[in-house]
């Protein structure tokens, strides 16, 4: 009896994996048909908006300017966000993605996904309807970062901001998230599949396995760069300077709502325009608490993420005591109050709740392949009309969001459908 339970559940298994192995190439087929018709399209160095702009202003045409008043300043709309994963990225891309909708701006959208290709590097002509010179005032959805093809998209006076996480805590979210979709893990033995790894990495890990990023250094390789270097290579002291020149904010996780007072003072916005909810949030029984063996063991693996996460740490901390500390905390209080705010007037019972509770399909966060264990919220049903357009706004995820932005997500769709249809339960 007992053997043929145990024979039914391999079965089980087997089927599944096959279907996994056959879908996940289907979608991979998919992909480079797509992506290779992105690359037909890179155009020349000289074809960019900064160049646009330079016609233009030739021409005494107006542009959207970033200027600073004579008294006070203007608010910043030339922005690009690079999103990092698992870094609480997507609350600020529902921040960003409503001031743009409220003051009617461009924004470079993916097409066909919820990312530019990633983890291809960025090409601009990944972006959806994209022509040689075109510009755009945001750019903020997952890509793997270029600097040369982004500023392409974007006036000369662009804002960059990113975001980082402790990369302990990220590699840890990064781990639960994707690890059904990296191979390497799949051989893992035990219920604790992460402590296992990090006792013994090199001996799971290879740099060139498909998926194998989610695995090391997960900043480095957004922003473009090498993830398999060691924390003592001298390229990674470079690349985190050279990273310094080209973003004018770098926001934290773990102090995020000083970040957004620091990105509100930068962009000249205003309390309101940086309200938020906290988006893909996991439930807490789902998270891995690390022994401080652990944790020195996820140190040493993603040590060139340790090097970039202190460098931008340290850089934080000095424009914070140059913002002013009572002024911070005076800011922080005051977000804090009006978010408090808004969760009384939008969100049923007051918080997150788990995935199969949530009774509006348009609030149903994207999950990880195999399991529900990131939270959304409900509605409340006896709302204030003049709050409802707001509320839905900041309740919505990346993926519908960017639905009723007008991209056509065939693919991402198409891979949920094929991820839930081989995990359902």
């Amino acid at each position: 009896m007992m053997s043929g339970i145990k024979g039914n559940k391999c079965a089980v298994v087997i089927r599944r994996l096959i279907l996994w192995v056959l879908l996940t190439n289907i979608i991979l087929v998919l992909y480079c048909l797509t992506n290779s018709s992105q690359g037909k399209n890179r155009g020349s160095q000289q074809s960019t908006c900064a160049l646009s702009v330079a016609e233009l202003l030739k021409k005494n045409v107006s542009m959207p300017s970033q200027s600073t008043k004579s008294q006070g300043c203007s608010p910043k709309v030339n922005i690009m966000f690079m999103k990092t994963h698992k870094t609480a990225s997507s609350t600020i891309l529902n921040i960003l993605f409503r001031f743009g909708e409220k003051h009617k701006l461009k924004f470079a959208l993916p097409d066909g996904r919820n990312d530019f290709f990633y983890p291809s590097p960025f090409l601009c002509s990944q972006v959806k309807d994209y022509r040689l010179g075109d510009c755009f005032n945001i750019v903020c959805n997952h890509m793997r970062f270029d600097h040369r093809e982004v500023a392409k998209l974007l006036p000369p006076d662009a804002v960059y901001i990113t975001i980082l996480r402790d990369p302990v805590a990220l590699f840890e979210s990064s781990f639960h998230y994707y690890h059904r979709a990296v191979p390497l893990t799949w051989r893992i033995d035990g219920e604790n599949k992460l402590a296992e790894f990090l006792n013994n990495p090199q001996s799971f890990y290879s740099a060139d396995a498909f998926n194998s990023f989610y695995l090391r250094n997960m900043l480095f390789f957004d922003f473009g760069l090498d993830n398999n270097l060691e924390a003592d290579d001298p390229r990674v002291i470079r690349d985190v300077h050279n990273l310094s020149k080209r973003f004018d904010l770098v926001l934290f996780a773990e102090y995020f709502e000083e970040s957004l007072v620091l990105l509100k003072d930068t962009l000249c916005w205003t309390t309101e325009d940086i309200l938020y909810f906290k988006l893909n949030a996991r439930r807490s029984s789902s998270v891995s608490h690390l022994t401080p063996e652990l944790r020195a063991r996820a140190l040493q693996w993603n040590g060139a993420d340790w090097r970039l996460y202190q460098h931008f740490n340290a850089t934080f901390w000095a424009r914070v005591e140059a913002y002013g500390r009572d002024r911070m905390k005076q800011e922080v209080n005051e977000l804090r109050r009006r978010n408090s705010e808004m969760r009384d007037i939008c969100i049923e019972d007051g918080g997150a709740v788990e995935a199969h509770k949530i009774q509006d399909a348009r609030f149903l966060p994207w999950q990880p392949v195999g399991e529900s264990s990131i939270l959304g919220y409900n509605m409340r049903k006896n709302i204030d009309p003049n709050f409802r357009t707001i509320c839905e706004k900041m309740l919505t995820p990346e993926i519908q969001y960017l639905s009723d932005l007008g991209v056509n997500l065939w693919l991402t769709r198409l891979w949920g459908w094929l991820k839930d249809a081989v995990f359902i339960v």
